[in-house]
């Protein structure tokens, strides 16, 4: 009943799948290959080394080329499975994801990027201890601290400018403090106030601080590492769909063929895909409600 359309709709999905597949690979390795070829006739680097170190690894090659886009390999994947199945829907549903991938990896990026700045924070408390301890002025300790670390981005060049034209430093590490990751910063500026205000040992508070806020770091490695078993679990549990429709695959079932053109497996298929995204959703924040908490 559906094997005409299907048949006569299979060369399309082909070609459809073919120029994905293609799209990718030139994402990956095509339209750098002139550049290289240049590099190449005008290096002398590039015409002495041996092919292998010209070319470097495979893997390399797809990282480079794919930095920042990682979210386009939805769509090779979509067009195997539009060929697999005989069937659109996995093309659509591949389109879609991109957004939806590329927002999770902004965030995920984001999210790396804040830990890195909160772990810059406490390398810029342990260069300005040194700095201080070694018999430099505040100011000068910081713009050193600041210009050996180069945590603070363009939070820096404020701080930098406070310390060195005598402004108000401990008002420029506070406004620092309110980007993402430099939250370390409010205590910097507060043992700066104490210092200032009192007299007393920059350097004993800043000493203070810089242990705090790595045993703040530790406490937070030791919860992932804690909670990576509750992530594995989430993705194994991911996996069992895929799993299952291998496995009646090799038993000789088709299920890509059920779930893509009968009505039954259409339904199977929409019901199916959202249980697995609430499912995964409601996992997802399960587990960062634990790393919060």
């Amino acid at each position: 009943m559906t094997g005409g359309p299907t048949a006569a709709a299979a060369p399309e999905l082909v070609y459809a799948a073919a120029l994905c597949v293609a799209t990718a690979v030139w994402l990956v390795v095509g339209h750098g290959r002139t550049l290289r070829r240049a590099r190449g006739l005008f290096s002398d680097e590039g015409r002495l080394s041996r092919p292998e170190e010209r070319w470097g690894s495979v893997r390399t090659r797809i990282q480079e080329r794919l930095k920042g886009r990682w979210e386009w390999l939805c769509l090779p994947v979509a067009s195997v499975l539009a060929v697999l199945g005989q069937s659109v829907l996995p093309m659509v549903a591949g389109a879609a994801a991109i957004p939806v991938v590329r927002r999770w990896l902004c965030r995920r990026k984001l999210r790396a990027e804040q830990e890195a700045r909160a772990d810059g924070v406490v390398d810029l408390c342990g260069a300005l201890v040194g700095e201080l301890r070694a018999g430099h002025e505040p100011g000068q300790a910081l713009l050193a601290a600041v210009r050996s670390t180069g945590v603070l981005g363009e939070a820096g060049f404020r701080v930098s400018a406070a310390a060195r034209f005598g402004g108000d430093v401990p008002n420029a590490l506070v406004q620092a403090a309110g980007e993402p990751g430099l939250e370390g910063l409010a205590g910097v500026a507060a043992c700066w106030r104490v210092a200032v205000g009192s007299g007393a040992g920059l350097a004993a508070g800043l000493d203070r601080l810089e242990s705090a806020l790595r045993a703040e770091r530790r406490q937070r490695e030791e919860l992932r590492a804690q909670l990576a078993g509750a992530w594995s679990t989430v993705a194994v549990l991911a996996l069992l769909p895929v799993l299952g429709m291998g496995l009646g695959a090799a038993l000789g079932a088709d299920p890509l063929r059920v779930l893509f053109h009968s009505p039954a497996g259409l339904v199977c298929l929409v019901m199916g895909g959202l249980l697995e995204v609430c499912g995964l959703l409601w996992a997802a924040r399960i587990v960062r409600a634990g790393e919060v908490g």
